[in-house]
This record gives structure tokens, sequence and C-alpha cells, in this order.
């Protein structure tokens, strides 16, 4: 990824086993991403409304609140509805993908992930803001 002059493109990992999340981040990190991690996916909502992502990787089964709801609940607002989700999971069953495509992901990825799966996804679904913040403190 040739983003040099840009800002690190911002990607949310939500998955409830840390070793998952912990690898992504890594990862992710190395790719050239700022990573923000969720064990859930109530977690998720609160992050992904302060965070404001680029991308979200998020595990099917999760306590709580799982994937197919997290995604859902995303795309149904409108501030987030173009962010891509991508599903994480261990099945990778037709039934999994098309329940993930009607609640909004825009792909799925099998576990255990790549490095390279992982940033080719990132290369492929996330787009940066439109614009950046202008600076108004007056210095330049």
């Amino acid at each position: 990824m040739n983003r040099a002059s840009q800002p690190p493109l911002k990607v949310l990992v939500v998955d409830d086993s840390s070793t998952v999340r912990k690898s992504a981040e890594r990862f992710l990190k190395q790719g050239g991403c700022e990573v923000l991690l969720a064990e859930d996916g109530f977690d998720a909502l609160g992050k992904v409304s302060e965070f404001a992502p680029d991308l979200v990787f998020c595990d099917i089964l999760m306590p709580r609140l799982d994937g197919y709801q997290t995604c859902a609940i995303v795309k149904r607002n409108p501030r987030f509805s173009e962010v891509p989700v991508v599903m994480l999971s261990s099945k990778d069953g037709v039934f999994d993908i098309a329940r993930g495509r009607m609640v909004g992901s825009i792909d799925h990825l099998t576990k255990p992930f790549t490095q390279e799966q992982l940033l080719q996804a990132v290369q492929t679904y996330a787009k940066p803001p439109l614009f950046e913040p202008v600076d108004r403190s007056g210095g330049g």
C-alpha cells in the first residue's frame, strides 16, 4: 500500500478471541494501518462511533451481540453505512457468507487468516475519507 503522503487507514477489528485480535492488530500495523480492537459487538458499536474506521473486520460468533447483528446496526446508521465490513469466521459455508451479505458485509475471511489476506482486504475495500480536516490553526 503506497499511501506515504496520506494518514494511515483506520481499521477496527472485532473478535471475542484475544489471540485473533492481537494477530490481526500486528498484521495490520505492520501494513501501516491504525488499529483499534473491540472484544464484542457492543464494544464495537461504541468504537465505530468514536473511531470512525475506514474498514471493520468483524467476527461472526461472539457473545451478547453477534457479528451479523453488529454489521446490521453499523450499516443502518447513515453516518457509517458506507464503511465496509468484512466478516471473520472459522466457517466458510455458503449460508454464513450469504447471511453476512444480507446484513451488509462486503466480504468474508475464513480464520485463521494470513497477513496477506488481511492486507489484501484492506487494500481492496478500505477507502480513505474524501477530504481531510482543514487546519484552521493559522500556523503554516
